[in-house]
């Protein structure tokens, strides 16, 4: 089961479900990051999201459904700017620009992404699928970008070279997030992209050498 999870409201009017959840989702980023999910109460999520724990039960049934909510932004936001990138011109510098573009906004959405990589297994059978198939859907974006340049000449790949390579691009950015603690004494994210692109792409020149 791979279809979009339907988290139920008792209230009818959308606009106020959409900012009624996004200060959950906000506040649930918050603590998740702090205290990880199971120690993290439902109680505590409605007091941080400024509303009681009545009002919170208004608009979802259980603490998965926030899990399920933040992971959900996340993957929408991240797929929707990364679709608005102009690389149809399947050259390895408008790849290269995707990849920056793509470290960026896993940059501006750090925390989110973190808590998301941390527990993302809490998710109900019902909503992991779905949301590992969205994953897949921004991996395959990648791909896509990949196979243009294949296609063009730009990078002599085999299939299932193209599709490592677009799960390596992914993977990288997320790293950012989850090993900032690390990164972030000796790297700003201007680093993380040069250097990052430059041991990705020079691999990738030096395969002929290589094989």
């Amino acid at each position: 089961m791979s279809q979009k999870k339907f988290v139920p409201a008792s209230v009818r009017d959308e606009r106020l479900i959409e900012k009624r959840r996004n200060q959950m989702i906000n506040a649930a980023v918050a603590l998740f990051k702090e205290k990880g999910f199971h120690r993290t109460t439902t109680r505590e999520i409605a007091k941080k999201s400024g509303f009681s724990i009545g009002t919170l039960y208004e608009y979802i049934r259980a603490k998965e459904d926030v899990l399920y909510l933040v992971c959900d932004r996340i993957y929408d936001e991240v797929r929707d700017r990364l679709i608005r990138i102009d690389a149809g011109q399947g050259t390895l510098e408008s790849l290269k620009l995707a990849i920056a573009h793509y470290f960026r906004i896993v940059d501006e959405l750090q925390d989110e992404v973190l808590v998301m990589y941390q527990e993302a297994k809490s998710l109900t059978k019902e909503a992991l699928p779905y949301v590992l198939k969205k994953e897949m859907e921004m991996v395959g974006i990648f791909e896509k970008m990949i196979r243009k340049c294949a296609e063009n000449g730009e990078l002599d790949l085999d299939e299932k070279e193209m599709e490592m390579l677009a799960h390596n691009i992914f993977v990288q950015g997320e790293m950012w997030a989850f090993r900032r603690w690390a990164f972030k004494k000796k790297f700003t994210i201007e680093d993380y992209i040069r250097l990052q692109t430059h041991l990705l792409f020079s691999g990738l020149e030096t395969r002929g050498m290589m094989a």
